[in-house]
């Protein structure tokens, strides 16, 4: 892959299918028009494929029940997405409504007929609507915004008071005989933020996750209310242990959501379990069972929802590099992970699945593949897809996995991408952010960028990764930089026993946490690297705390709250051992790690005598290698590359 070749990363969305009708949303960066296009495609169960739609960003079909309807979000040029329906036999797309904001995936009701969806709702006079008096006003002149609680924004999203996201749901096949969108009027009001709507089989009420106790103050727990469809007061359903997400309701009335099990804001580094809880009546709150063990099995929210198949619930399980796909028995009592059925996914990542009757499909992504939709049978995987043919043309270099042992003994896992030739190649160690995440088996258009640009690139994840048990998750809370630091270092000297990589030649590289990771490196064994590229970094936990999205809360989990304990943990109080040519990369509009954190760590190498340069993306936010806009992506490549072809 050569930086030009993103506009190659075809990638499939969650699939949508009923009956033999496999629909979905297919996306991919447009770095000359800076932005990402896809229409909907259907997928034959026999390997055909063809446009479905042809809107410039259609995504998130949901076909009906009855099978008589599709569903889908689509956005045109600079607008926000809405939701349109047409049928499933084909034929013309109609918006169905038009909210300032846009809006979230639609679920449907049972009946076939209606439609739930979230979208946030701006304050008059906010967000380019008009207020009271009927002006409409640019950002810069809206009027001050009154904060008094520390959950006020998020990264990539902004402010969130002044917009809630709120539930809608409406007739959508009695809309289609309107000439305009309907008016909606929210069924939740704008005291919190309400998500992931789900249906009951009755189709009486619609199921939310939503901050605990409606959100009265600052909480990391999320619970399950229930809001009638006609309109009334949200009822509690379910009090969790700690959060949830992705509820879905079975037939005979069991719900089943995921969620992680926490006290107080002690949310770092805990595994998401599958849960469930009989929908109750009039007497008051179910209690939640716990289906899988929190130590072995940690399910993935980003993957989708459980999806009932027969006796059994398909999740999403984070396994030693791999997403597979796994069935739990919905009798289960904290099953461990060997006790749950490998479907699919086995060196693979699943990125979404669905279900209908006996059918199962699924986004599997692999080393060659950045993913593909593949139908799931007899415990077989056959592929449907080809969207990653073109990248394979320009060139995929090989994966191989990697595993050793820690200075302490213990296992570490990882893998290296091989450049083409005999070397010895230059070496490149990568540190993923999180820091509970993971690199996984799927194609990592990073490491491929790299490798094919002559660089063996090392991967790995260290202790505080999810995806190898809960406590080596926790490994590291309230120990950042101890045994994450020996583990990325046991990998590369087992990579570095290769006799065709270059133990003269080392970089390390890595984003968030793994920015973090760079810069600690770097300052405390940087004999062993020529340079470095610290991205998006956390460098200092005192300023970390008071302006991050996410500071108030994560600072203390993962360091604390003693001021000597956070100088001592922050890389730029070592700022001035740092003697390696030194790259700081950063987002202009990041929330997360704000730029402040790479302003400090400038300055204080600069003054201190270090090679060092400050590399910034105006507009983008923490996202901007994963989601950032196509052309900001593109260049950043270009920068990494130069930035190692001079230095390596």
């Amino acid at each position: 892959m050569r930086p030009s070749d993103i506009e190659l990363l075809t990638v499939p969305g969650p699939p949508a299918l009923r009956g033999d009708l496999l629909l979905a949303g297919v996306t991919r960066p447009d770095p000359v028009r800076n932005t990402y296009r896809g229409g909907l495609r259907r997928i034959g169960l026999d390997g055909a494929e063809a446009p479905w739609t042809y809107g410039e960003r259609d995504r998130a079909p949901a076909i009906s029940p009855d099978g008589r309807w599709v569903a889908f979000l689509r956005a045109t040029g600079d607008s926000a997405p809405q939701l349109h329906v047409m049928p499933a036999t084909g034929g013309d797309a109609k918006r169905l409504t038009a909210l300032p904001l846009g809006v979230d995936a639609p679920v449907w009701a049972p009946d076939s007929r209606r439609i739930a969806f979230t979208a946030r709702v701006p304050e008059p006079g906010r967000y380019g609507t008009p207020d009271a008096d009927g002006r409409t006003v640019g950002a810069d002149e809206e009027p001050p915004r009154r904060i008094t609680r520390l959950d006020y924004r998020v990264d990539d999203l902004g402010f969130l008071a002044d917009r809630p996201q709120r539930l809608f749901a409406f007739d959508a096949v009695a809309a289609l005989a309107e000439a305009e969108p309907p008016e909606l009027t929210p069924l939740t009001d704008d005291r919190t933020d309400v998500e992931h709507p789900a249906w009951t089989p009755d189709g009486e009420r619609i199921i939310v996750v939503a901050p605990r106790d409606w959100g009265v103050e600052e909480t990391e727990h999320r619970d399950l209310y229930a809001i009638p469809a006609a309109g009334g007061e949200p009822v509690l359903l379910v009090r969790t242990h700690g959060n949830a997400a992705k509820p879905v309701v079975t037939a005979d009335g069991v719900l089943h959501y995921l969620g992680a099990e926490f006290t107080g804001f002690h949310i770092e580094a805990r595994n998401t379990g599958l849960w469930s809880a009989v929908l109750p009546g009039d007497g008051g709150p179910a209690r939640p069972v716990r289906l899988t063990e929190a130590e072995s099995v940690d399910c993935d929210p980003a993957a989708g929802k459980p999806v009932p198949f027969g006796g059994e619930v398909l999740v999403a399980v984070r396994h030693r590099g791999a997403v597979e796909l796994r069935a739990v028995p919905r009798n289960a009592d904290t099953a461990t992970l060997d006790e749950l059925r490998l479907v699919a996914g086995r060196r693979g990542a699943i990125r979404s699945f669905a279900a209908d009757g006996e059918t199962i499909v699924a986004v599997l992504a692999t080393p060659e593949t950045a993913g593909e939709v593949v139908l799931i049978a007899d415990g077989e995987e056959r592929v449907l897809t080809d969207y990653s043919a073109p990248l394979r043309a320009k060139g995929i270099r090989p994966v191989e996995e990697l595993t050793t042992s820690s200075a302490d003994g213990y296992p570490v896992h990882g893998w290296v991408v091989l450049p083409e030739g005999d070397g010895p190649h230059p070496v490149l160690l990568l540190v993923h952010g999180g820091p509970f995440a993971a690199y996984d088996w799927g194609l990592f258009d990073e490491a491929q960028m790299y490798a094919s640009a002559g660089y063996a690139v090392v991967l790995g994840n260290p202790r505080g990764s999810a995806g190898y048990g809960e406590s080596h998750g926790r490994a590291i809370v309230q120990a950042l930089g101890t045994v994450d630091v020996d583990d990325v270092l046991a990998l590369l000297d087992a990579a570095l026993a290769r006799p065709d990589f270059d133990t003269d030649r080392v970089g390390v590289m890595g984003g968030s946490y793994g920015g973090f990771m760079t810069s600690w490196l770097a300052a405390h064994h940087g004999e062993r690297f020529r340079a470095a590229w610290s991205e998006r970094a956390v460098n200092a936990w005192d300023s970390f705390a008071g302006s991050s999205d996410i500071g108030w809360m994560f600072a203390d989990s993962y360091v604390g709250d003693d001021s000597e304990v956070q100088r001592r943990t922050s890389p730029l109080s070592y700022a001035e051992k740092i003697e390696i040519p030194f790259a700081v990369v950063h987002s202009e509009q990041d929330w997360r790690c704000p730029l402040e954190q790479a302003q400090r760590m400038f300055v204080a190498l600069r003054r201190g005598g270090t090679d060092a340069e400050l590399l910034v993306f105006p507009g983008e936010g923490h996202e901007l290698t994963r989601s950032g806009q196509p052309r900001h992506r593109l260049q950043r490549f270009e920068a990494v590359l130069d930035w190692w072809s001079r230095r390596l």
